[in-house]
């Protein structure tokens, strides 16, 4: 997901009226033709003052480069930081669709067992890089937390079976739930592995919504040549990639270079840390503060 613009500290935005009052009153300090306006009319004034002096409207850019520097303070943000270590990938947690429709063969193997040799395709895919898995039909259940031992997702991904859930259903709404509760407090993504779409696409947007709009993608178990058609509502409502089932790799390649993420570096709390991005405006602010000092020249009358 694009990340949210904010700025790190907001309350600094209040210093911009004190910096306007501020140039103001400086302004009024700095008239050369203050005492003159105290003993004649304006009108007398204006019809004396040269109005195209080269020091006329000097004063604006320092007014602009004040407020730059307001912004820059309140720490402007559009990413969070990087993360120093670079083995601190960011988790992908696998929500496998374990319905009776997924026992379809069409033709042999069937739609779970595809399902289980893209899991494990991916598992190599992703070696050291943690890898979780959630079964949901009915109800959604963890079997595995985000783990950099990607081969035993694997393992437990290839016992995963409808027969082994409490009841048949196409409950994605609750699979996602799950995940925004496992991936509390950190980034990550999710992969939809399933061969049809929940009806209920409003609910799933809404489940979505709760779970704080995690990135998503969809890949569509399906027959050979099959078209995705049917679950592109589920992806509009997810703003979720739909990732159609290759013969080959090119799927998992696809998802793999889609859930690849630049690490985010966390506080003592798990939070993700945004990178105060103010010294870009720097360049700005030295800019404006430069055009008031513009070089003059004289004429050779004037020397």
């Amino acid at each position: 997901m694009t990340e949210p613009f904010q700025f790190l500290r907001p309350a600094a935005l209040l210093l911009a009226p004190v910096v306007v009052v501020l140039w103001w009153l400086w302004q009024r300090h700095a008239d050369p033709l203050r005492g003159w306006r105290a003993q004649m009319d304006p009108e007398i004034l204006g019809a004396l003052v040269d109005r195209s002096s080269a020091g006329r409207g000097r004063a604006w850019p320092f007014l602009a480069a004040w407020l730059f520097g307001v912004l820059a303070i309140a720490g402007p943000s559009w990413r969070p930081e990087p993360s120093p270590f670079a083995e601190d990938a960011t988790p992908l947690v696998i929500l496998l669709k374990a319905d009776l429709s997924m026992e379809t063969p069409d033709p042999e193997p069937s739609r779970m067992e595809r399902a289980h040799l893209k899991i494990r395709d991916l598992s190599e895919a992703r070696k050291g890089q943690p890898l979780g898995l959630i079964a949901y039909a009915s109800s959604a259940h963890l079997v595995l937390p985000p783990t950099k031992d990607t081969s035993a997702v694997a393992t437990m991904a290839a016992e995963i079976s409808p027969e082994i859930m409490p009841e048949p259903g196409d409950r994605l709404d609750l699979a996602i739930a799950r995940a925004a509760r496992l991936l509390e407090n950190q980034t990550g993504s999710l992969l939809i592995i399933t061969d049809t779409a929940s009806a209920a696409t409003e609910a799933l947007a809404e489940a979505w919504k709760k779970a704080g709009s995690p990135d998503i993608q969809i890949l569509a178990i399906s027959p050979p040549a099959a078209s995705v058609e049917p679950l592109e509502p589920m992806a509009k409502s997810l703003r979720a990639p739909l990732v159609p089932m290759s013969t080959d790799d090119a799927d998992i390649a696809d998802i793999v270079r889609h859930a690849a993420r630049t690490p985010v570096a966390r506080d003592a709390k798990g939070n993700a840390r945004r990178k105060d991005d103010g010294y870009l405006l720097v360049p700005v602010i030295a800019v404006l503060a430069l055009l008031p000092f513009r070089r003059e020249t004289r004429t050779l009358s004037e020397s």
